[in-house]
């Protein structure tokens, strides 16, 4: 119906099936459009929003159609999987864009060992020399599991918010065998963990967590190792391993782009609502700096 993105673009999570099992199974289904794109609704006093992340069309008039469709008065949230001029169809801006890091697994083993940046490499074999034992099963559906509990005090350590733990834990019941935990072990104490979400072609870096002794063996690196192998295994294309930032986050970024992932710039998220175009036309060039288009 739609513009849709080429075949070599990775899917992404929030307009997957999974994700949408996910939100109603957590009792907060998405409203889904003709052309299979999934908008959020929220509730801000009288005034609905709807929301549409990441979906598959390329072009700002495709994005203008899809917020057309939702039939549902009031403000839309759009924010493209790549930046768009949306100041074009009476968008105004509201958060800039964020840059995600994709790995393509599609190579042959070999090749992604080569992709990989040297430190990240020597990193990994000096973790593999330490005889980690790594576990992979289904994430437990229980809010009090380690990993969980650790990202929500990492969260409000380092000011960030991720999803609910309602929603991470119901994508695994409405996804059995999709969403995967793999854990490193040093004799019998857990010191690292990855919890990955399989959706589509792709998969996603959902949580992560290593402790002090973790980061000693270099853990996480054997666990990402470790994850690149299994997800390719299963058919895998790309990895989205989420956000990164060279501001506050170097040593996060740094991780990992040394997987071989490409830093790709996402769209910011912009605000389409019919009585807001006439304001949106005199700042279309502070739009356009703003959201990356220059």
């Amino acid at each position: 119906m739609f513009d849709s993105a080429p075949q070599d673009t990775p899917p992404a999570l929030q307009q997957s099936a999974e994700f949408a099992r996910a939100l109603e199974e957590a009792g907060t289904p998405a409203l889904q459009l003709p052309d299979g794109t999934l908008v959020l609704r929220r509730q801000f006093g009288p005034l609905p929003v709807s929301m549409i992340t990441r979906p598959l069309t390329t072009t700002a008039s495709g994005l203008a159609g899809l917020a057309r469709a939702v039939p549902v008065k009031g403000p839309r949230l759009l924010s493209p999987d790549r930046p768009l001029p949306l100041h074009e169809i009476g968008a105004l801006p509201l958060i800039s864009p964020a840059t995600v890091a994709v790995l393509d697994l599609r190579p042959d083993e070999e090749t992604l060992m080569g992709g990989l940046h040297p430190k990240w490499r020597n990193r990994l074999r000096h973790g593999q020399a330490h005889g980690l034992r790594i576990t992979r099963q289904n994430m437990p559906a229980d809010p009090g599991h380690w990993l969980v509990q650790a990202d929500l005090v990492q969260q409000a350590a380092r000011g960030y918010r991720g999803w609910p733990t309602p929603l991470t834990l119901a994508f695994g019941r409405a996804n059995p065998g999709k969403s995967k935990l793999f854990v490193a072990h040093w004799g019998s104490e857990p010191v690292a963990a990855m919890l990955i979400l399989r959706h589509g072609r792709g998969a996603t870096y959902h949580i992560g967590h290593t402790r002090p002794s973790g980061r000693l063996m270099s853990a996480h690196t054997v666990l990402m190792w470790s994850v690149m192998l299994w997800a390719k295994s299963k058919g895998v294309e790309f990895l989205d391993l989420g956000t990164i930032n060279s501001e506050d986050a170097k040593g996060l970024e740094r991780f990992k782009l040394g997987t071989g992932a490409r830093a790709r710039p996402l769209g910011g998220t912009w605000v389409w609502w019919p009585p807001l175009t006439t304001l949106a036309r005199p700042v279309a060039r502070i739009d356009r700096r703003l959201m990356g288009l220059d």
